[in-house]
């Protein structure tokens, strides 16, 4: 069976030199007719483009790269895909790459013992660049892929790395935001929960959760900041227990959780297994705005990142850095907006 006598389509992957065949013409001119700029003529390219079309031709890109030592591949670089903010994210930054003629490729690096082995994976495709993503991969990667002049941009991520971008939400200004929501709410006992892994987005939203509540100074006001054990729906949950089984008048009453995923495991174990009503006896902030927060189960209040931003901002930044390599290290930081809905409200505040 050949390319061209089978009804239930080709026997094999079709090839150029099948298109060439069946268009008359040399593998070459199959080639030009696929390059953008290349010269053929009307003519050619005619008949070439005819043939793929019938024989259901596309041209291999890998194949492409590793001939031209070029790529359209752009690594983009995770640390597992259990956080819900991260579709937020993915999303519109494969489509920003599309619309530049660049396509993804996905890399999980969750394990720091294994960095070495990802970054080989991923070199493997002669990316064009790579964009490290917020959570915790090795920042290892984004050292080694610009001492092998790789360019690279990190979102929600710090480093000091010649040649290598950051894109970033101001996570400082957010815990800010949190705090005067909370204080403005009336809650003089307040908490901020981090996640177990010292990320640098969660560092600076507790930063800035610190400095607006030193600036506040008030009497009666106090705060205390705790580590959850773990970064998911669950470290909300224990959270929640180390900090609601104290007697009333020692339970914070305003909290600030550095993902909306640990606020709501707090809500629902401050309302379950405390009988607490959030919002009513415990004020709840949380950062990102995931869709369930904004279910009716949860309403939460929440500092959003402009997920969109961050995106074309990186991928913009990715690009001139392909265009010219030797570019000075850059940093952009992006606006975060406070998300009002109804968690934050206290009983005692009408």
């Amino acid at each position: 069976m050949t390319v061209d006598d089978t009804a239930n389509g080709p026997s094999h992957w079709v090839t150029a030199a099948d298109v060439a065949r069946r268009a008359g013409v040399s593998r070459s001119a199959v080639s030009r007719t696929f390059t953008p700029g290349a010269s053929v003529s009307q003519e050619t390219r005619e008949k070439v483009m005819a043939a793929a079309e019938a024989l259901g031709y596309r041209v291999n890109i890998l194949a492409r790269s590793m001939i031209q030592r070029q790529s359209n591949l752009v690594g983009i670089v995770v640390s597992g895909f259990a956080s819900p903010f991260l579709p937020g994210i993915l999303a519109p930054l494969v489509s920003e790459l599309d619309r530049r003629g660049l396509a993804p490729l996905l890399m999980d690096a969750r394990r720091a013992d294994n960095v070495e082995e990802s970054l080989r994976d991923l070199l493997s495709y002669r990316v064009a660049g790579a964009i490290l993503t917020s959570g915790t991969p090795p920042i290892e990667l984004a050292e080694e892929y610009s001492r092998l002049h790789v360019p690279v941009v990190m979102i929600n991520r710090i480093g000091d790395f010649e040649g290598v971008d950051t894109v970033g939400s101001d996570n400082r200004r957010g815990g800010a935001l949190a705090a005067e929501c909370l204080l403005a709410s009336g809650a003089r006992r307040l908490a901020y929960v981090n996640r177990p892994t010292g990320t640098h987005s969660g560092r600076e939203r507790g930063a800035g959760f610190c400095e607006a509540m030193a600036l506040v100074g008030a009497a009666g006001v106090s705060f205390e900041l705790i580590e959850a054990d773990r970064p998911d729906y669950e470290g909300g949950v224990t959270a929640a227990r180390r900090l609601l089984d104290r007697p009333a008048n020692l339970r914070p009453d305003g909290v600030f959780c550095s993902t909306d995923e640990l606020a709501f495991g707090l809500m629902d174990v401050a309302r379950g297994a405390f009988g607490l009503t959030v919002p009513g006896d415990l004020a709840v902030v949380g950062f990102d705005d995931i869709p369930m927060a904004r279910a009716g189960a949860y309403a939460m209040t929440t500092i959003r990142q402009d997920t969109t931003g961050l995106a074309q901002r990186a991928v913009a930044r990715l690009v001139e850095r392909m265009e010219a390599p030797s570019l000075p290290s850059r940093a952009d930081v992006l606006p975060v907006t406070l998300v009002e809905r109804r968690s934050h409200l206290l009983a005692s505040a009408g």
